[in-house]
């Protein structure tokens, strides 16, 4: 038996925010978030992080030709997530229409999706699962402190998502690797959420907002990842060589180069759309993978690498087969609802609430 990811699908909030759009109420200017992000374009949703993992969802399934009566379990990767209780991924479970499968969320911030994809490996494996859903997707908008210009400039909303079964063939999931360094955990933290919420009175301001410590994180994204990448080719007793096609997440433009060169991994073998969507989180991976897969960027039988890292501080490498299949099966389509609000109004409508 082998596993392998047989369905993908993203969505994309159709609400875009321009480096331009910031510039009218940030000290800041399109040169200097490009020069040290790469970043020049955002999305910002309109619609609840639910509504985004089932557009993402209902592509991904149709890619697989897969029933959602036959999914074993909906695994939802986020840090922002619409309810604490029920789950996001039960909402999409609930959306997509199964009523019997397991679900639940994995919050390991932007490396939630490779965490989530090697639970999904690992669950059918051990014969437990032969169908799973896995959706990585944030609504990041929500939770930012919009006048803190270091994390307004990096963050965007979307979600990705993927379907990963049982095959008649070797396809496999070479090795995993994942980290967590909790001593530094405080320099990338959401404020003021969760049970340690201090209650405050609408009246005096916006409360929540990401605490990033920027110069502490590049260090430690870079160093981590490409230690994790050389232990997970090590132990797949592969090189860089062997590698088609890297997908990291997609953080910052410097911390990706950075870590390429650390690792010494060509720039052209490693996928990178940041610059249209910002950091997205948990989504950035399965989006960027949807993107490389409808690009015809990913070839038959790929050995291809997913790299993360995020707040925890964790870390995490996986290096998969892909498989024969590079195109949809079926094509679904399932988008969001119009919005009749600019990103910038939708800014503001956070920002004031």
């Amino acid at each position: 038996m082998g596993i392998e990811i047989t369905g993908w699908g993203k969505c994309t909030p159709p609400s875009i925010l321009t480096n331009k759009d910031l510039e009218t109420f940030l000290d800041t200017d399109d040169e200097w978030i490009i020069s040290r992000t790469g970043v020049k374009e955002r999305r910002i949703a309109h619609t609840s992080l639910g509504d985004m993992g089932t557009v993402a969802a209902q592509h991904a399934l149709a890619a697989a030709d897969k029933d959602p009566q036959d999914i074993d379990a909906v695994i939802m990767a986020t840090c922002t997530p619409q309810y604490i209780i029920p789950t996001t991924a039960s909402r999409i479970q609930e959306n997509i229409g199964n009523k019997h499968a397991a679900a639940f969320e994995l919050n390991s911030a932007c490396t939630g999706f490779v965490y989530g994809l090697t639970t999904a490996y690992s669950l059918i494996s051990s014969g437990v699962m032969k169908n799973i859903l896995l959706v990585g997707g944030e609504k990041v908008s929500f939770f930012l402190d919009w006048s803190a210009r270091d994390t307004a400039v990096l963050f965007g909303d979307g979600a990705g998502a993927v379907v990963i079964e049982a095959v008649d063939n070797d396809s496999k999931l070479y090795s995993s690797k994942l980290t967590c360094d909790p001593f530094l955990g405080d320099t990338l933290k959401l404020d003021n959420f969760g049970s340690s919420m201090e209650f405050k009175d609408p009246k005096d301001g916006y409360f929540l907002g990401i605490h990033f410590e920027g110069q502490e994180i590049f260090k430690n994204a870079v160093k981590t990842m490409a230690r994790l990448a050389q232990e997970a080719l090590e132990e797949s007793n592969l090189t860089v060589d062997d590698i088609d096609l890297c997908i990291p997440h997609q953080a910052n433009l410097r911390i990706l180069e950075a870590t390429a060169r650390r690792c010494n991994f060509p720039m052209e073998k490693m996928i990178i759309n940041l610059d249209k969507y910002g950091n997205t989180s948990a989504g950035s991976i399965p989006i960027a993978l949807t993107e490389a897969l409808d690009e015809g960027k990913v070839k038959p039988n790929s050995k291809m690498l997913f790299l993360a890292f995020g707040g925890g501080l964790t870390g995490a490498a996986a290096v998969i087969d892909w498989g024969s299949r590079v195109t949809s099966i079926k094509t679904s389509d399932a988008v969001l609802p119009d919005s009749n609000k600019t990103a910038l109004e939708l800014v503001k409508e956070i920002s004031n609430p």
